[in-house]
């Protein structure tokens, strides 16, 4: 995408920030029913769902909402190649292409791009778009990340050559990393991006020798940068993604930083959902990028621009809560997303310092066979992972994996000191609060 190009569509993602609720609903409405006809069509799965529930040609632009069947990752999984609109793609093609020695190129066959995520199977899963709906998503994140500004500011922000920190999980096609990386390179910013993987030493030279004018990131990654050194710079704005931002950790990079905290939700399945900043008390989510309905079990996210991988009211265990609307936005207004937010493990490497494992950075770990996975840290030099295996499946080979796979990764962290057991447990159980599994305990 060009820069001109850029302008166009962010001028426009923009204006629709300050249209009527009413005008946007109808907007919202006429993607939603685009979308379904379109899934209808051309999708196999939806075709044959969609009859089974009743919904034809016919009755599709009138149907509730609610009489359309839901879908769920592992459904998604089971039925890839099934759901998605293209006849040139399949899983297993994804896979070989995640999997080859080119595996960091950006593109497959320059048309498709690749999210991997894990899946409850213990097989990797993809998330895909097509140039279209990922030049999309990225305006998306970008008015989310230049949320409070107005084209000409955007423009003297450009003009001023900003130097970007990204630092989360990156190593691998993790959605956040690539997204950022491609708008930023889109807006010509500069960029540094570091995985969380990386010992703290050596993360905290390369930020003080790059010195950031913006930091994205997890907060939690943020917030160990902080704490662990004396880490000062003169930033216009912080954004955070990839984890829950509470109210204490907003007031607290406020107080260390004076700057903009903007507060980006997104997930594989869409990655431009919502936006936060400092005077929404409150989150807005992208009614002309998705149609979300709000659950006691969760959200169901139906994707109103990716037509190659149409995601049709899907499950995403997020707990969130509507909140009234306001006279700022004519977006859906939430409070903030009580998702999955682990706390950074810490451990005292060979020197006796502190050192740290972040748990989103083995978010990518996939093992056929592995269900799911925990951590229980017991103490500064040693945590236990509780594993769960499905049925039949071959422990043995699996755990040896699983120590290799954490070995090097303790490795990498300069943690290599660092001792620790697998338990094989029957059910690793979800937080009674978000709903989620989570990753330490």
């Amino acid at each position: 995408m060009t820069f001109t190009e850029l302008v166009i569509k962010l001028s426009s993602a923009k204006l629709n920030m300050k249209l009527p609720r009413s005008i946007i609903q109808s907007k919202q409405q006429k993607k939603l029913r685009e979308m379904l006809l379109f899934a209808y069509k051309h999708s196999p799965y939806y075709h044959k769902v969609f009859k089974e529930a009743g919904i034809n040609s016919n009755n599709i632009s009138s149907a509730p909402i609610e009489n359309f069947p839901t879908i769920d990752k592992n459904t998604l999984l089971e039925n890839f190649d099934r759901i998605i609109t293209v006849k040139d793609i399949s899983q297993e093609k994804l896979r070989k292409f995640d999997t080859a020695a080119n595996s960091d190129k950006r593109s497959l066959d320059e048309k498709y791009h690749i999210v991997h995520s894990s899946g409850s199977t213990g097989d990797p899963g993809y998330f895909l778009y097509d140039n279209n709906a990922w030049d999309d998503m990225l305006i998306g994140i970008i008015r989310a990340a230049l949320w409070d500004m107005s084209m000409s500011q955007i423009f003297r922000l450009k003009m001023s050559k900003p130097k970007i920190l990204y630092i989360a999980a990156a190593d691998g096609r993790y959605a956040g990393a690539m997204a950022v990386g491609d708008g930023l390179d889109d807006l010509g910013f500069e960029k540094l991006v570091l995985d969380v993987q990386m010992p703290l030493g050596e993360l905290i030279s390369k930020i003080e020798s790059f010195r950031p004018d913006i930091i994205i990131g997890y907060p939690t990654a943020i917030k160990m940068l902080l704490q662990s050194s004396g880490c000062r710079f003169d930033l216009s704005r912080v954004i955070t993604c990839g984890e829950p931002l509470s109210e204490g950790l907003r007031n607290y990079f406020k107080k260390r930083f004076r700057c903009k905290i903007i507060n980006f939700y997104g997930a594989s399945e869409s990655i431009a959902i919502g936006v936060e900043d400092d005077n929404s008390d409150g989150m807005y989510l992208f009614d002309d990028m998705n149609y979300i309905e709000i659950g006691e079990d969760g959200i169901y996210l139906t994707c109103l621009y990716n037509f190659v991988q149409p995601l049709i009211r899907y499950k995403i265990s997020d707990s969130i809560e509507k909140m009234p609307l306001d006279n700022k936005c004519p977006f859906t207004k939430i409070k903030n997303v009580l998702g999955r937010n682990e706390d950074v493990m810490w451990f005292k490497n060979e020197e006796g310092n502190d050192e740290f494992l972040h748990p989103l950075s083995v978010e990518g770990l996939c093992i056929n066979g592995l269900l799911d996975y925990q951590f229980a840290k017991k103490s500064d030099k040693h945590f236990e992972i509780h594993a769960q295996l499905r049925n039949g499946a071959d422990s043995k080979r699996i755990l040896s994996e699983l120590e290799k796979y954490m070995q090097k990764i303790l490795n990498l962290n300069g943690l290599g000191n660092i001792s620790f057991k697998i338990n094989i447990v029957s059910e690793i159980n979800a937080d009674k609060q978000t709903g989620k599994k989570r990753l330490v305990v």
